[in-house]
């Protein structure tokens, strides 16, 4: 029996050795419909960030411990990555437009929760609510660029809507720095307010509101599986490096594995799948989905621990905190052409390794130069490398998952390709914070244990909580308050030490992945044309099946 890989190189050989160059074409007034697709993803963008630079004013606000504050910056991405998969099929199914506006529509009420909430739990659950509600809306955005868009021109409209994106969630810092030189931590999930009416208006005007959705019934049950799966997945991650959480920890990641179990059981057997595993075995999208995932993630990443270490560790203040991740937003804008033009000339492999080059240099720099003496030159740089990476990568990720599947199911592609940023954020995110709470406990106690002073057991807990916890006990004992606060800090260099070695590890291994897995230019385009000629046909030949092209 041959195999099917085999079968498919013949089937290449003989019907897309040399072929055609793909139409291209867009929509009538396409500036508009981009421009409105673009600002409902900014909503989104924005969102997901804005909470960073505010942690350590809310661990102060709340006493809250690291893991609470580990919770409230990975809420809006659990949220969404929980649900993306879920409402991307809903919106092919039932209207990509309406979803669209509904999502847009209750970002509103979830960031005033989010900013009047009188607890850290309320907080972690207008985050996950804000979550959601980008769950609806932006998958939806890169779904409509893909059934709208074709060709060259789809390329470019997924680098600008990539580029704008990441630069937006780049500035999200910023922007609540310079809220919080005036306001208080509340303010920084109030900014987005007159951007989300300004996109529901013009999504409302501009975004076309049929466009080859599928008539297929939606899997309600693999819907609310992927839901548990994603959800008891991030939770266990973040639960695990808690003192007497272990047992919970335990528990959900057994719920993960089960509900995993579960889903691609029912995804195998449901005559309409909500995620189709035939079309998701192919090899560029389920490699170009594990590359965007740690791409992705290590921006969250990256932003989420070095908010925290600018102003704990090196004492910016919130609009300096802000201002030292622009250099990041720069720079993925300004590679976003380089990037569509890189992935049309010379592959998405290419693009990818480049974008994966960028940001391994930049976690090399967090994890060499970012020291209690940094000067703002290394932070800048590491910043800048990482952009860039993410700039050059982010285009080749999300057009290889929408190119290999068939347009009806846009949706799947673009919640996956939601997937790569926000469940790489999340876990991401998650894996490194863990690491940042257990390095940052580990130094704390050895610490403590060494000190000349007599610490007690409830003093000793505050000290190991989180470093704005051993801040919170520094003003409340001047007399010792410099060796608490040296403490503190070495605590937490210790902590990110750890998270950004393991970030490099993830982009070696992700590197390695896209190297040995993804195809090359001329092989990538035989597999395009390949998987079109039979998302065309009736009745696919079992030997071009897509569970064989890989």
């Amino acid at each position: 029996m041959r195999r099917g890989g085999d079968a498919v190189e013949d089937a290449m050989d003989a019907t897309a050795t040399a072929p055609a160059p793909a139409p291209s074409s867009s929509p009538p007034q396409a500036k508009l419909v981009l421009t409105a697709l673009i600002a409902v993803a900014a909503v989104a963008n924005l969102n997901l960030a804005v909470a960073n630079v505010a942690l350590p004013d809310i661990g102060k606000a709340f006493d809250a411990s690291q893991t609470g504050l580990d919770l409230v910056a990975v809420g809006y991405s659990l949220g969404l990555a929980a649900s993306v998969l879920y409402l991307g099929a809903l919106g092919d199914a039932h209207g990509r437009k309406a979803m669209l506006l509904a999502g847009t529509a209750l970002a509103i009420p979830a960031s005033l929760l989010a900013g009047f909430a009188p607890s850290i739990g309320i907080l972690f659950g207008a985050r996950l609510l804000g979550g959601l509600a980008a769950g609806m809306a932006f998958p939806t955005t890169l779904a409509l660029i893909t059934a709208l868009w074709s060709g060259p021109e789809r390329t470019r409209a997924i680098a600008l809507w990539s580029a704008l994106g990441g630069g937006i969630s780049a500035l999200g810092p910023l922007v609540s720095g310079a809220l919080l030189t005036g306001f208080e931590w509340e303010s920084v999930f109030f900014v987005t307010l007159p951007l989300a009416f300004l996109a529901f208006y013009l999504a409302w005007r501009f975004v076309p509101a049929h466009v080859n959705e599928t008539s297929d019934r939606v899997d309600n049950l693999g819907g609310i599986l992927s839901v548990v799966m994603v959800a008891a997945l991030v939770l266990a991650i973040n639960f695990a490096p808690v003192p007497g959480a272990k047992a919970a920890a335990a528990g959900l990641g057994l719920v993960a594995l089960g509900a995993i179990v579960a889903f691609v059981v029912r995804q195998r057997r449901a005559a309409s799948p909500l995620y189709d595993l035939e079309v998701a075995r192919r090899r560029i999208f389920w490699v170009a989905a594990g590359a965007g995932i740690i791409v992705f993630g290590s921006l969250m990443a990256a932003m989420f621990i070095g908010q925290q270490y600018l102003q704990n560790v090196l004492g910016y203040s919130t609009l300096d905190a802000g201002l030292a991740i622009l250099p990041g937003a720069v720079g993925m804008v300004l590679v976003a052409p380089r990037s569509a033009h890189l992935v049309e000339t010379r592959g998405a492999r290419f693009t990818l390794l480049v974008g994966y080059t960028f940001c391994l240099l930049g976690f090399l720099v967090m994890l060499l130069l970012w020291d209690e003496h940094a000067q703002y030159w290394h932070v800048g740089l590491g910043y800048l490398l990482v952009g860039i990476g993410v700039g050059f990568a982010g285009t080749p990720a999300s057009r290889s998952l929408t190119a290999s599947v068939p347009v009806h199911r846009a949706g799947m592609a673009s919640a996956t390709a939601d997937l790569q940023r926000d469940l790489g954020g999340a876990i991401m995110q998650s894996i490194l914070g863990a690491l940042l709470t257990a390095g940052y406990a580990t130094a704390a106690s050895a610490a403590v244990a060494t000190s000349p002073h007599n610490v007690s057991t409830s003093v000793e807990n505050e000290l190991t909580k989180s470093f704005s916890s051993a801040a919170a006990v520094a003003e409340q004992h001047p007399r010792y308050a410099e060796s608490i606060a040296a403490g503190a800090r070495g605590a937490f260099l210790h902590g990110d030490a750890w998270a950004y070695a393991a970030g490099i590890v993830a982009i070696l291994l992700g590197a390695l992945l896209v190297a040995t897995r993804f195809p090359g230019k001329e092989q990538e385009t035989q597999l395009l044309a390949a998987y079109a000629k039979e998302d065309q046909a009736p009745n696919p030949p079992s030997s071009l099946k897509p569970a064989r092209i890989l």
